[in-house]
């Protein structure tokens, strides 16, 4: 295991083939996190602190995995940084109108037998239906959301509920994670919610079909279905 510090808030620690096979752990078990990886990565952080006097952060860090072929594994340790989100209009656009559909559900909570009783004296009109219709089948069902670590990914899958039934994909490209969300069967407004609530860990990537066929292309899938029930521990 050799170890080496970057900066003061970031180390790395190459691991070779051989003592993976020591520790009886492959890339595999840092993605989803296994206890296997648990204990290896609390080994590193141990010998790090020993080594080169590394102090890992009180709140959270970064892991990043590289497979460096024929010879192991590089791990990199960094404080976890803030992301900036630099996205196009219609990315903004579509993030404000979640905002704005779970503000007004609670404003409406305190109001639902009113409403159900005006509804009974004036009925929706044929119109109304259709362009309520039209509103939903407007709003966007999907989103990518941008990584820069693992750790990331794995901690705002444990931030969500359990039985949230969403579609999900994790991708790998360029040294980072993206992760594809799709409505599903949930709800709008718990869709709307698992969004905003993904900005807290990582950044709005797209919200465009034609960058979901780039990352299929050119990407690496990791866990094709079912990525937050899988990742959640």
């Amino acid at each position: 295991m050799k170890i080496e510090r970057v900066d003061d808030k970031t180390v790395k620690c190459f691991l070779s083939n051989e003592e993976l096979e020591e520790y009886d752990i492959d890339y595999k078990d840092f993605v989803l996190r296994s206890e296997k990886a648990r204990v290896v990565v609390q080994d590193i952080i141990e010998q790090a602190e020993e080594e080169v006097g590394y102090k890992p952060p009180k709140f959270a860090f970064d892991l990043q995995i590289m497979m460096l072929p024929d010879q192991g594994l590089l791990l990199t340790f960094s404080e976890r940084e803030p992301l900036d989100l630099k996205d196009g209009e219609q990315i903004i656009e579509c993030l404000k109108e979640m905002k704005e559909i779970l503000q007004k559900t609670r404003e409406k909570v305190g109001d639902v037998r009113q409403a159900a009783n005006e509804q009974k004296a004036s009925p929706e009109k044929p119109e109304q239906k259709k362009k309520g219709r039209q509103q939903t089948a407007n709003r966007p069902d999907f989103a990518l959301f941008r990584f820069e670590s693992l750790r990331d990914v794995l901690e705002y899958a444990a931030a969500l509920p359990g039985n949230l039934r969403l579609d999900s994909a994790l991708y790998e490209m360029e040294d980072a994670y993206y992760l594809y969300l799709h409505k599903g069967a949930a709800s709008y407004e718990r869709y709307s919610r698992a969004c905003i609530q993904a900005m807290e860990f990582g950044g709005l990537y797209a919200a465009e079909q034609e960058r979901v066929l780039h990352l299929q292309e050119h990407g690496r899938c990791l866990i094709g279905e079912k990525v937050l029930k899988k990742l959640r521990f």
